[in-house]
Order: structure tokens, then sequence, then C-alpha cells
């Protein structure tokens, strides 16, 4: 026998055997267990229910409603708030192949807009997770005399999932006559609003920082529900069962934090940006800020209104928080001698952070910490700005 006709017979025999090879595995079952059922298979994946969310306290409601079900997938890079969001072509792609779109809403995203538009997913259902929670109204002190103006104003701009498939859930929700005239009016004020002010918008007419009060967190939860089982009726059980689940870990969480601050109830702690009302109303204090937005820096006026605040009302504490850079709100602190911690708001986070928990572990450390600082500043702390504030503003500006 030839080489040539040698290397020809070992290809034929190489073919047949991959063959041979390829027909065993179509063959092949799919393992089974003890109850008989079939495992699912590699495939099953890529067949569940595709949820993006936004940024993390979403996430984090998401997941824990979600559990095995969908896979949910962080648009923001968690290291990333949503006022310094700037979309790539990939998030855009994203919003494209996505089933569900989860997200905090009150204009918190005010990038959404044009991505969803870009995307041209005319199958996506978006959930508003804040539609129908008492809202206050942007830049104002925070107190539940705002809730049923925000509720109202919310409903007129038409947070309504109001895509198609999803149309049930928003007549259960009290929202079926808000079509789009409603829908592109809001849109229309929201993006004047950033042509005027830049990042302005971003906090818009009403507060979004609703996720740090646990109460109302437990109302997004109920709504993440309810959007995801309109999404998948098939899941309705499992959605239902986890809700039920982090709910309980919420209404505790409540409490605990209850306990650790009802002994300071009418105090008042200041925070870096504007992120705090919610939570400061739902335990009896006050909350005083020093910029509005994150990336603001502060003016004369701003660090004389909260010397001023300190010096009227006594505060005994400055709480910074990851994303702001601690290095010279610790030094007006410092400067004042009066306590700092810091108060995580969950705009941005380390990786793991996506994860449920993170969400109660953080929220009870930020609790801890405002107690401490409550505590922990009791002794003489105005040696020589009580009669010098002005000294104090043009040292640290």
């Amino acid at each position: 026998m030839s080489r040539l006709s040698f290397q020809r017979q070992v290809q034929q025999l190489s073919v047949m055997a991959l063959g041979a090879i390829v027909t065993l595995g179509g063959c092949t079952t799919v393992p089974t267990d003890t109850t008989g059922e079939a495992e699912p298979s590699a495939a099953a994946p890529a067949e569940s229910l595709q949820v993006v969310t936004t940024f993390l306290p979403i996430t984090q409601f998401t997941k824990a409603v979600a559990g095995d079900r969908a896979e949910v997938v962080q648009l923001l890079p968690t290291n990333v708030g949503p006022h310094d969001f700037q979309a790539k072509p990939s998030d855009i792609q994203a919003v494209a192949s996505a089933d569900v779109l989860v997200k905090n809403g009150l204009e918190m995203e005010f990038f959404l807009d044009d991505m969803i538009e870009n995307a041209e997913n005319s199958d996506l259902v978006t959930i508003d997770s804040s539609e129908e929670i008492a809202a206050f109204a942007s830049g104002e002190e925070g107190h539940d005399d705002h809730g049923e103006e925000g509720h109202a104003k919310e409903d007129d701009h038409g947070h309504a999932h109001g895509e198609e498939g999803h149309d049930d859930h928003a007549e259960e929700k009290g929202h079926d006559d808000h079509g789009e005239e409603g829908h592109d009016d809001h849109g229309e004020e929201a993006h004047a609003k950033e042509d005027d002010h830049g990042h302005e918008h971003a906090h818009g007419e009403f507060d979004p920082h609703v996720w740090l009060d646990p109460k109302r967190a437990i109302e997004q939860v109920e709504n993440i529900r309810d959007g995801l089982i309109a999404a998948d009726p098939e899941g309705e059980a499992e959605y239902t069962a986890n809700a039920a689940a982090f709910i309980i870990e919420l209404q505790a969480l409540d409490a605990d934090i209850t306990e650790m601050l009802s002994p300071f109830a009418g105090q008042t702690f200041v925070v870096f940006h504007d992120f705090a009302a919610y939570f400061a109303s739902s335990y009896g204090l006050e909350a005083e800020v020093l910029v509005g937005l994150p990336e603001e820096s502060p003016s004369p006026d701003d660090v004389k209104r909260v010397v001023d605040t300190v010096q009227a009302e006594g505060l005994k504490t400055i709480m910074t928080e990851p994303q702001a850079g601690d290095s010279s709100f610790k030094a007006l602190a410092q400067d004042l001698s009066i306590g700092v911690s810091e108060f995580d708001p969950l705009e941005v986070g380390p990786t793991e952070a996506i994860q449920p928990d993170y969400y109660l572990t953080t929220m009870r450390q930020n609790a801890e910490n405002l107690a401490n600082s409550f505590g922990a500043s009791t002794q003489s702390w105005y040696p020589f700005w009580a009669s010098q504030p002005m000294a104090v503003i043009d040292w640290w500006l």
C-alpha cells in the first residue's frame, strides 16, 4: 500500500469515528435526579428571562426577587454612580437584548430615555420600582406631607410600565389612563432640564433616593415582584416566595435601625450630598447637606450654611460617603471639632455589592455609624470656631 493511500484511509476512518461520536452524543439522554425529573440542560440559562438593572440597589432588590429564575445583569459598572454614567454602544446592546429593564425611576436614571430609544427593543418591559411610592419634592426637608404630592405627580407623569404585554399590570396599579402623551410630556420636561442645567435634572422634580428608607425599599421590591410576574407569569410562585423572604429581611432591618436610632430622635446629621431625606424622615431625624449632587464643589455659601447649622443646632456629626472622597470633608469636620463617619448611599460599591445581602449589611452599618457618631461626640467641641465661623470658611476654601 502506498503512503498516500494509507493517509487517505486514516482520514476516512477519522471522519467515520467523528460521525459515530456525534451520533452517540445526539442520542445521549439528559441526566435525571432521584425524582425522575430531568435536570436543566446547559442551554437553560440562555432561555431564562434576561433582566437588565440600572445601579446597585435596584440590582440587589431584583436579584432578591428573581433568584435563579432570571439572569440579572447590571447596566452600570458597580464603581460608577448614576450621576457619572456615560453610556457605551455595548450598554445600548444590552438593553436591546433584554426582556426586562428594572429602574429606580423618579428621574434618577436620566440617561435611560435615549438608550431605550436607540436600543429599538419593542418587546422590552420596563419596571419602574418607584411607581406609586410617596415621593418628596426635590430639595425639600423630606417630611411626610410631601408624600401625596409626589405620588400624584408621579402618576401624572406616567411612571407605568407601559409596554406591550404589561398592560394588565399597569391597570392593576391604576395607570391604565396614562397614554403616550403623558409620557412624552414628561420626557420633554426632563430633557429641557438637562439642556438648561446639565446634571441638575438628575434629581428632577422629586427626590429619587427612596431605596435608603427600608420601608420604601419594601414597596420597590413589591413593584419588582409584580413586574417580573407580569413579564414571566409562569414564575409567579418563585417570584412571590423570593420577594416575601426578602421583605421579611427588610422588615427586620427596619426594626433594627429603629432600635438603634430611636434614642437620637430629633437630632440632625450632615451628609455630603443630598440623599438622606427619606432615611432621616423614616427614623425621626433631620438631615443637612453640603452639596446637592456628589460631583458639585461646595460654594462659600454651602460651607457657611453647614457651619451655621452646626452652631445653631449643635450638630454632632458629619457623614462622608465612599464616592465623594473624604479628605476635604474630614478637614472641615476636624476644624470644627465635630465627629465624622461614613454613610454609604449605595450608589457605588465593589463587585460583590450586587448581592442582596450587601444592602442589608450596609444599611445596618450606616445606622450603627450614625448612632456611634451621635453618642461619641458629647464633649465640648467648639474651642474657637463658634466665635470665628468665617475664619473656618476662609481657611477651608
